[in-house]
């Protein structure tokens, strides 16, 4: 069954990206997919999402709800009917809503796990971290800039942005099987970010990641985006 059409707003997206050894994400990854590339790198990371007057398409937006959200997200293609496809793979989501969490991998993709959000922003900066029930956890400190990271494997902001634009399709594991999301939005716009600090507990955990296999690259921030969420079918995937 296809997970129901959803809309609302992304008040706020902070995408925080890093370059990962190739071969460290072939090894995570279950089939059928396998890393994306830039210049040789895999691309990994976290999107920070406040959704506002979320709900059922055709619900007026009076009904939605609001939340802070956390996924961890991986660039990804595979093979589909003989055609290569790209997106993201999401191994984990985080949620400060109760509802979506008991909603995860029934009307929401994948299981959410609830957790604690503490957010700070004003004047262009952003304090933004969590601690999830399983101790999980992620903070980052970062304000708007012009600028661009000279030490980014991305050649500047355009490419990141279609980078990430054509990833729209994100993969959840539920059982057997992934649970397949398109997002769309009414415009895509994204700036950068300066980035003071940033720690993860998941691309920290040396198990997964060895040391020196993955690196910041850069932070990107969308707002105010009218959005929809739609349900696609499920592939079936080793774990």
């Amino acid at each position: 069954m296809k997970i129901p059409t959803i809309k609302g707003i992304i008040d706020r997206r902070i995408l925080i990206n890093y370059q990962i050894d190739k071969e460290v994400l072939e090894n995570y990854l279950p089939k059928p997919f396998k890393p994306k590339l830039v210049n040789g790198k895999g691309i990994a990371g976290i999107c920070l999402i406040r959704l506002k007057e979320i709900r059922p398409k055709g619900f007026p937006s009076q009904l939605g709800i609001s939340s802070e959200n956390g996924a961890h997200r991986i660039a990804v293609e595979w093979y589909e009917k003989g055609k290569l496809k790209e997106g993201v793979y999401i191994p984990r989501r985080d949620t400060s809503s109760k509802l979506n969490a008991l909603a995860g991998g029934r009307i929401f993709p994948g299981v959410h796990h609830l957790a604690d959000f503490t957010v700070k922003e004003s004047d262009g900066s952003y304090e933004v971290a969590f601690v999830s029930d399983d101790k999980t956890s992620l903070s980052i400190k970062a304000k708007e800039t012009t600028q661009w990271n000279k030490e980014s494997i991305f050649e500047n902001l355009k490419s990141v942005s279609e980078f990430f634009e054509k990833s729209s399709v994100g993969f959840s594991p539920n059982k057997n099987n992934f649970d397949a999301l398109e997002l769309k939005t009414s415009s895509w716009k994204v700036s950068l970010l300066e980035v003071e600090k940033v720690e993860s507990s998941f691309f920290e955990d040396r198990d997964i990641f060895p040391e020196g296999s993955v690196k910041f690259d850069n932070a990107l921030l969308m707002k105010n985006i009218a959005h929809e969420w739609i349900g696609l079918e499920k592939i079936r995937g080793a774990y």
